[in-house]
């Protein structure tokens, strides 16, 4: 096994379970997360911080997705923990192994950064949704600012390196858009004690449209 292999299958899940649970990060999850209901499926749920913060009694069956094995690791652990049923998978976004119109609310946190692609992956979770189903998200992503992007274009390059492929500069909201879903209740900011260029924050429930 190389350095960068052993990299990305041990240190990088335990710096994104870091990172991704900030007291920042934890007060957008804490907005979001507690809203899914029904057949809930979490994409990125490696690590499982999210756990913690469902409402189980408004949970039918919880089911996630993640490509990292060590992070599959933590999620597995924390829904034993939690004392509930979990279909939770190793896989990508890109193709979810779950069939059409299954899930009521689909959760995203923090990982629409770092999927191979992103059009592909809002896709597939469009496709598992039921007609009128929710997404709920909130990610990180490209700066309004000028002087901002400057920076996360410089920085991006060896960022995505150290941080498991995580993009810095990927739309958010307008890529939820494109991928046919009508957003409401979207809230946006840049996090408090973070820099900036990793610091922009969108979230919101997303319908699945048509």
């Amino acid at each position: 096994m190389g350095f960068g292999t052993w990299y990305d299958e041990h240190v990088v899940p335990r710096f994104i379970k870091c990172a991704c649970s900030s007291p920042a990060i934890m007060a957008l999850r804490e907005k979001v997360v507690p809203q899914a209901s029904g057949a809930v499926f979490e994409i990125g749920c490696g690590g499982g911080i999210n756990q913690q913060l469902y409402d189980s009694d408004r949970i039918t069956s919880y089911a996630g997705l993640d490509p990292s094995g060590k992070g599959l690791d933590f999620a597995r652990a924390e829904a034993a923990k939690k004392g509930w049923q979990a279909d939770i998978r190793q896989g990508f976004g890109e193709s979810i192994p779950f069939e059409d119109a299954r899930f009521d609310t689909v959760v995203c946190t923090f990982t629409l950064c770092s999927v191979g692609s992103q059009a592909e992956t809002l896709r597939e979770l469009r496709r598992i949704l039921k007609p009128g189903g929710q997404l709920l998200y909130a990610e990180h992503g490209r700066a309004p600012d000028a002087s901002v992007q400057k920076w996360q274009d410089r920085i991006e390059p060896v960022w995505k390196k150290l941080a498991g492929g995580c993009h810095l500069t990927r739309p958010v909201t307008a890529a939820i858009t494109a991928g046919g879903f009508e957003v409401h209740d979207g809230g946006q900011r840049y996090a408090p004690k973070t820099p900036k260029f990793a610091g922009w924050m969108e979230w919101g429930q997303a319908i699945k449209a048509g």
